[in-house]
């Protein structure tokens, strides 16, 4: 894997820094999870089987997890060791908490001249919402995303999935994986501090909304399942449903009349451009979804992808791990998790061709490495056995557990 050899501190905790650490882990890197005696809140959210949170699962997979109290002065020692033998740190307190901490920049700087230090939080590092409380919702209604999503009459809306969070996890991992990168090949970066937002990567993700807006000046409206640059373009009745059909430009336009035996269609002075289309959406839904309704989906999927025109149906969450693809791809795995029984969670999305099938391990308990990160440490057993005592640290025992 591209990141083995690679520690990670993790500091993280819900989703967008669990996220981005679990991407680094996917690939490699040994990621050191630590909590606090009540452990990542996600451990208690979504659906439990045999006491295990599959929600923190499915995050927190091919990681080890060490119990410190990070509010006394031997916890914080132990985590000043960690950072030592560390080549990144990531964490998403708010700003200015890992300071308060005692761990500032320089003191960070003395303590691992090359350390990286991966910093998520809701708004960044400065401004002047800097010290705001965020999450997903807020990060996905500020940066401008909600109101380019719903009906064109109706009320802006959110994604269903925490998009920001995962967005965010996205660019985290990919700035800790580039920097490592310019390390690997003799150009040591020294001590850096990466900065990434919720809100600013939602705010990247404009796309052609923004290009639009620099260019003229007006705010993007929204319009539902119709694309904003092309038509039609959206979702169409069938006689047994719906369907996804994507004619991105003139050429796919085309190939759509064509396959629906509808030529005449690009002769029509109404509706002979796309622009003039973009126009008279009603009019053209008016004019080809009768056709699309004469047969059922699965007819139109078949005809529409061999003639060219992508299309697709619109899947439920059990249809989408039920076909054929995704089933082929992988993107649902089973993780043995002991006593806790088999564990389904998303499978991971990249595939480095001629490399063994993707095999994750499980999601650790709450402590389940303390006493062997500790001891890697060179960390005596006495020493270990006082923070035990002292509740400085906390080793997973399978009688505390649910």
């Amino acid at each position: 894997m591209s990141l083995e050899g690679i520690r990670v501190i993790d500091l993280t905790r819900i989703i967008a820094g669990p996220f981005c650490t679990q991407l680094l882990a996917d690939q490699g890197a040994e990621v050191i999870k630590i909590e606090t005696t009540k452990g990542d809140p996600l451990r208690e959210q979504g659906e439990k089987v045999h006491g295990l949170s599959w929600y923190f699962a499915s995050y927190n997979r091919n990681k080890k997890s060490i119990v410190i109290d990070l509010r006394s002065p031997e916890g914080k020692n132990v985590l000043e060791k960690l950072l030592r033998t560390a080549d990144v740190l990531v964490e998403n307190f708010r700003p200015g908490v890992l300071d308060a901490m005692g761990f500032e920049d320089e003191v960070l700087k003395k303590s691992n001249p090359n350390l990286i230090v991966c910093s998520i939080s809701g708004f960044g590092a400065d401004g002047p919402y800097a010290n705001r409380p965020a999450f997903d919702f807020i990060a996905q209604a500020l940066s401008g995303f909600m109101s380019v999503n719903g009906e064109r009459d109706g009320p802006p809306l959110r994604s269903g999935l925490p998009i920001s969070d995962m967005v965010v996890g996205l660019y985290g991992a990919f700035a800790v994986s580039s920097t490592l990168a310019r390390n690997t090949i003799g150009k040591k970066a020294g001590f850096r501090r990466i900065d990434v937002s919720l809100t600013d990567t939602m705010i990247s993700l404009l796309s052609f909304q923004a290009a639009n807006f620099f260019a003229t000046g007006n705010s993007p409206m929204r319009s539902g399942n119709d694309h904003q640059l092309v038509s039609p373009y959206g979702i169409f009745e069938t006689n047994d449903g719906l369907l996804a059909i994507a004619p991105s430009n003139n050429e796919t336009y085309k190939k759509l009349l064509t396959a629906l035996n509808l030529e005449s269609l690009s002769k029509d002075k109404r509706i002979d451009s796309n622009r003039k289309r973009m126009g008279n959406r009603s009019l053209i839904r008016k004019l080809i979804e009768p056709v699309l309704k004469s047969k059922n989906s699965a007819y139109w999927i078949e005809k529409l992808n061999a003639a060219g025109v992508p299309a697709g149906p619109i899947l439920s969450i059990p249809e989408v791990f039920e076909d054929p693809q995704v089933q082929h791809r992988e993107m649902a795995v089973n993780i043995d998790h002991g006593p806790r029984g088999s564990v389904k969670m998303l499978g991971f999305p990249i595939k480095f061709m001629g490399e063994a099938t993707y095999n994750p391990n499980a999601a650790p308990e709450l402590g389940e490495h303390t006493v062997e990160v500790l001891q890697n440490l060179k960390f005596q057993e006495d020493e270990i056995e006082q923070l035990l005592k002292k509740s400085i640290i906390k080793q997973y025992s399978a009688n505390n557990q649910e």
